[in-house]
């Protein structure tokens, strides 16, 4: 398709001229209205259980074997040098000697006992290691390295991964449908290039001061379902591109319901009935109201994601001069200029919920 070119999108008219069109306005002031507010979703919360920690086995669960050998029997008095060869040293004649055997029977005793006593207490560092051997005392039983191969080493609890793009863009945030914000805003810094090659078309992403809610989501968002080949950006017709500063066709305003009631009134709409979004077409905001952006719509159930996008591309369809449309055909998909956010459901007949302006590609 040639550059420049606008691709017409079915069952969808272009308004001519800038500023709000009747059809429009007559969607806002019907008398008759099909809708019936709805209360508001609560807010989903999701945790992470942490998982558990690993134990190490006790480093003390061996035990040296300090059992002597039992002194050999003889009748042979050892003061006698005819009696016969035993196999054992001889000790040193006279007192001297029994009392070396017995201060070594004494110190084995006390090792045995200061070792035991280690173990028993659990004293991992204490005197007891100290009084080990000297083999034993090189060989750390602390030390990680020191384990068989068939031991695991404890590890520490893995932190949790980040939710992904579509995880955030699924849940549900607390916000009130009442919040009167503080009508001020700041401007999403970078710059989000145009991907195609089609009309190019310049935008902003500003967001309410104080809302809570995470500015960088909503512009990723914006740029992706933007130029997505579902949305206005099919077949190469247009690409959009975000910037800071200087003049963009249009600034999409993430704010409270209070502060989008005020900008869409300067364009003649009021969006306090069902608490919706819209395009303040007098002005250069594209107003999305937080409360839908944070708890959904009934219509759209659980699914935050679809109905995020369907946000974004209803608003800017209407940007780009699309006004509002009906299925008509039962279980048919609603054509994303439905006003979606207040009924799938009209004259008998049953949409189902449609974000795209082109579905089907």
């Amino acid at each position: 398709m040639p550059a420049g070119a606008t691709v017409p999108v079915p069952r969808q008219r272009q308004a001519p001229g800038r500023g709000p069109r009747q059809e429009y306005l007559d969607a806002f002031d019907e008398a008759d209205d099909l809708f019936t507010p709805r209360r508001p979703a609560s807010a989903a919360h999701s945790a992470y259980p942490a998982p558990g920690s690993a134990h190490s086995a006790d480093p003390y669960d061996a035990v040296t074997d300090w059992e002597a050998p039992p002194a050999p029997e003889t009748s042979a008095d050892p003061d006698d040098d005819d009696a016969p060869p035993t196999g054992v040293p001889a000790q040193t004649r006279g007192g001297k000697g029994r009392t070396f055997t017995g201060i070594a029977a004494a110190a084995v005793t006390t090792v045995l006992a200061v070792v035991v006593a280690g173990q028993v207490t659990g004293d991992p560092g204490g005197d007891a290691v100290q009084a080990q051997s000297a083999p034993e005392q090189a060989r750390d039983v602390r030390n990680p390295a020191s384990r068989g191969d068939d031991r695991e080493t404890p590890s520490g609890t893995p932190d949790a991964k980040p939710l992904t793009y579509e995880q955030k863009l699924s849940k549900r945030y607390p916000l009130g449908a009442t919040l009167d914000g503080s009508g001020e805003f700041e401007a999403i810094p970078g710059i989000d290039k145009a991907p195609g090659k089609g009309q190019k078309i310049t935008y902003r992403v500003d967001v309410e001061k104080g809302l809570g809610l995470d500015g960088e989501l909503f512009a990723e968002a914006v740029h992706k379902t933007l130029n997505d080949d579902r949305s206005w950006a099919h077949n190469g017709a247009r690409t959009f591109e975000r910037i800071h500063s200087g003049r963009p066709d249009f600034v999409i305003t993430l704010a409270s319901p209070g502060t989008t009631a005020d900008w869409c009134a300067k364009s003649g709409l009021d969006t306090t009935v069902d608490n919706v979004s819209c395009d303040s077409a007098a002005t250069e905001r594209v107003m999305i109201n937080a409360y839908r952006w944070a708890q959904g719509a009934e219509t759209y159930g659980d699914d935050l994601f679809a109905y995020r996008q369907m946000l974004i591309n209803h608003e800017i369809g209407h940007r780009l001069g699309y006004d509002h449309v009906t299925c008509d055909k039962d279980g048919d998909l609603a054509p994303v200029m439905q006003q979606q956010t207040k009924f799938l459901n009209h004259d008998g007949i049953s949409c189902r919920p449609n974000p795209w302006a082109y579905p089907n590609s």
